[in-house]
């Protein structure tokens, strides 16, 4: 398939409406020409890790992997990210907590985040495994707001891990700004679970220990008001009186 010599400056989000995932695939190999061969060979060593894992996953209308390309070219793109570890972690931020049976399948045990974990320590190292567990899900409590303990958890997690919030933060983008991008009843289920993380996200990103520039922050503060105003479109429209 032939894509335009534009693809490295396109929107990402316009590469998966026009070119689908074969596009996002060809701009992630674009953008990492940037590192050298042993870490280019690395990145697509865990690339072709996620496609077989989320091989059958669905993101309502797109292949689950174009959410994880986007994630990752995300970083190295805007976020001018060149920490291998850090779009390893991003490629697999939602590995072991979607597929952790296939990822420590040769390892017993009850606790299988931890032997999922584990197993992504031996093969990318425990850097790699610590990012990908700090943005991993807890089990939560039945007892309680699912949305309420997500956003305590995010806050806890990313207090203590930097880099961890850089991953996260690209996340949220796609998933937040990109709301827009979905159909059906995700679009205000999505708006109400991600609109309370903003002012998270906020305070975060503009930590002095946030290991982004500060350009890079404000693109990213733009971003976060972007996704503010989505949120708001959609979950604060007035009640049309009746005629």
């Amino acid at each position: 398939m032939e894509f335009p010599a534009h693809l490295a400056t396109m929107p990402m989000h316009a590469i998966t409406e026009i070119h689908g995932e074969p596009g996002l695939l060809a701009r992630f190999r674009l953008e990492i020409q940037a590192f050298d061969e042993p870490a280019r060979t690395r990145l697509t060593e865990a690339l072709d890790l996620a496609a077989d894992l989320h091989r059958d996953d669905r993101r309502v209308r797109e292949p689950y992997l174009n959410h994880l390309l986007r994630v990752s070219i995300r970083m190295m793109h805007h976020y001018q990210v060149r920490e291998v570890d850090v779009i390893v972690a991003g490629l697999l931020h939602d590995a072991v907590e979607d597929h952790p049976d296939e990822l420590a399948a040769d390892r017993p045990g009850a606790d299988r985040t931890a032997a999922a974990l584990a197993a992504l320590a031996d093969r990318f190292g425990p850097r790699v495994a610590r990012l990908v567990g700090a943005v991993t899900n807890p089990a939560y409590d039945p007892g309680r707001d699912k949305h309420t303990q997500y956003r305590e958890h995010v806050a806890a997690s990313l207090d203590r891990e930097p880099w961890a919030r850089v991953i996260k933060v690209s996340d949220f983008t796609d998933n937040g700004v990109g709301v827009i991008h979905t159909v059906g009843p995700k679009v205000v289920s999505s708006a109400r679970k991600y609109r309370p993380l903003v002012p998270v996200f906020r305070d975060l990103v503009t930590r002095p220990d946030t290991p982004l520039s500060a350009p890079v922050k404000q693109h990213i503060l733009d971003q976060l008001d972007l996704a503010e105003e989505r949120f708001s479109s959609i979950l604060d429209q007035p009640v049309q009186a009746e005629k």
